[in-house]
């Protein structure tokens, strides 16, 4: 007796063989729209990094952050340890975790930290063995700091006479904008800051030779402030930052 299997039957099949199959280390596992492999390589769990994309990463399933929160207060995130390094040793991605760095010139390859390591001062970019790592969480930009959350704070727009904001890491949540992930980009919006392109930034040197980053409040590749370098900040997830 020959037995036919309905549509319906049919399409389930061959989604649920879709999503049997295993995806290759560092390969897209879910996120809206994902309709890939959802398996991840034995060692490897699937690890989300925003809506829109999960990825097979080393290590265990992302460790769940613990949010506090007082009435009247920003929610407190506090954040597992990035795995810990010897001194001058390149850090390894902690799962769940993205590095963040520039891709243009003259600061390809450069990530994003703290200007003086893992404390609450300027947003620099600096070289891979010095390179932080990040969650974007409630519109927070989160900066595992050894343990320790710091949260990006952005400048206080004054008037439309600014050109761009600084970005400084704090122990306090930030409470104006929102960063957010596009792709594997690194945003920021605020219906207050009058901003052509959410994903503009700058890099300007200090008087002590650090790569500042800035918020740009003009469009990108124009109108550029003397000494400073347009840049867009990605996220990167391979297991350690290369140059």
């Amino acid at each position: 007796m020959i037995t036919y299997l309905s549509l319906a039957a049919s399409v389930a099949l061959l989604v649920g063989g879709a999503s049997a199959q295993t995806q290759s280390q560092y390969g897209q596992c879910g996120g809206i729209g994902w309709s890939g492999p959802t398996l991840c390589p034995s060692g490897w769990s699937c690890q989300k990094l925003n809506d829109y994309y999960s990825q097979c990463l080393p290590g265990s399933a992302t460790p769940t952050p613990t949010t506090t929160s007082n009435p009247g207060s920003p929610p407190v995130t506090t954040l597992p340890p990035t795995t810990t390094n010897n001194p001058g040793a390149t850090p390894t991605l902690a799962p769940g975790y993205s590095f963040i760095r520039a891709v243009e010139d003259p600061n390809f390859h450069k990530y994003l930290r703290s200007e003086v390591s893992s404390t609450a001062s300027d947003a620099v970019l600096g070289e891979p063995v010095d390179a932080a790592q990040f969650q974007i969480t409630g519109g927070q930009l989160v900066q595992n700091a050894n343990g320790k959350s710091l949260y990006a704070i952005v400048e206080a727009y004054t008037g439309a006479d600014q050109k761009k904001l600084q970005v400084t890491w704090s122990a306090t949540p930030s409470t104006s904008g929102a960063f957010s992930w596009s792709g594997d980009t690194v945003l920021w919006h605020d219906p207050n800051v009058p901003r052509p392109q959410d994903n503009a930034w700058l890099v300007c040197p200090d008087a002590d030779g650090n790569r500042d980053l800035y918020i740009n409040l003009g469009p990108y590749s124009y109108q550029t402030p003397a000494g400073c370098a347009d840049e867009t900040i990605h996220a990167y997830t391979g297991s350690t930052p290369t140059d």
